[in-house]
């Protein structure tokens, strides 16, 4: 039986092909989109299939609204897509408060308001599939990504809460941690994304990052489409998973020296607790 989606941020990037990909298959989608003209080549190709939505998800009563619509006019819900969001990028020193609390808007709130409109209709027909989109810097981070981040770092712990509070009501959640990908980039005023007013300090960093990026092996968005698809159809599907190669290739070695650091300050944290010295680690 063909599946209905509800997925933020459809216009381009990862979200286009998320979309895309769903609807190739014969699936339907609520697809939302600040501006839903960038959606009309959608609907040109795949008609009643297709439901364009204008959405900002910094807009609580707005998000609320459009999954009532897409639940009224599809009749249920089955995956859920958390998709829209943008990067800001800039040192820590140079964001400036509205800046990062403009990235938690769109990157936390958003995603958090989409969960609580989604979820009594979810629970409703017996349960459904929450798919949040995070990123590798949701487990590690990069120079001038300490924004970006502070966002998605924030959204794995949220999703994770939520995994363990609606498993009872047959609700699932995935975090997909995806790598780069050949898409717009979200530093660029035309992908939505904000770059913080550059302090000189940082020059040097910022032109080693500029070095660095071209040599990334760039995921193909396409692949992700249709990866997405094998999540959204897994009977026990992961709450954590990569999207692209990076992943593993970066994220063991991170959580091998966080664990080593642990493990070297083990007295000092027993002493932290009133205890002489640190129980030794079976």
């Amino acid at each position: 039986m063909s599946k209905v989606w509800f997925v933020t941020g459809s216009s381009r990037g990862l979200g286009r092909n998320f979309v895309e990909a769903a609807l190739s298959r014969g699936d339907k989608v609520a697809a939302t989109a600040r501006n839903p003209q960038h959606l009309d080549e959608l609907v040109a190709a795949y008609g009643d299939a297709v439901l364009p939505l204008a959405l900002d998800v910094t807009d609580k009563a707005a998000v609320f609204d459009r999954v009532k619509r897409a639940k009224e006019h599809f009749g249920r819900l089955d995956v859920i897509v958390n998709n829209a969001a943008y990067g800001l990028f800039g040192a820590v020193e140079e964001l400036t408060e509205q800046q990062l609390r403009d990235q938690m808007e769109t990157n936390l709130i958003g995603p958090l308001w989409v969960v609580q409109a989604a979820l009594p209709h979810l629970r409703q027909q017996g349960g459904g599939h929450i798919i949040q989109i995070s990123s590798l810097a949701g487990l590690t981070v990069f120079p001038l990504g300490g924004g970006y981040a502070a966002s998605k770092w924030a959204l794995e712990g949220l999703s994770e809460t939520l995994a363990q509070e609606v498993a009872a009501f047959g609700i699932k959640v995935t975090l997909v941690e995806p790598g780069s990908y050949a898409t717009a980039g979200y530093a660029t005023e035309a992908a939505g994304g904000v770059n913080a007013e550059p302090n000189p300090l940082y020059d040097e960093l910022r032109a080693s990052f500029a070095e660095f990026a071209p040599t990334l092996d760039l995921g193909d968005p396409a692949a992700a489409g249709q990866a997405i698809l094998k999540i959204a159809d897994a009977d026990n599907p992961p709450l954590r998973v990569f999207f692209g190669i990076l992943g593993n290739q970066v994220v063991p070695q991170v959580y091998a020296d966080r664990l080593k650091t642990w493990a070297d300050w083990q007295d000092l944290s027993a002493q932290a607790h009133g205890h002489t010295s640190a129980a030794p680690v079976a």
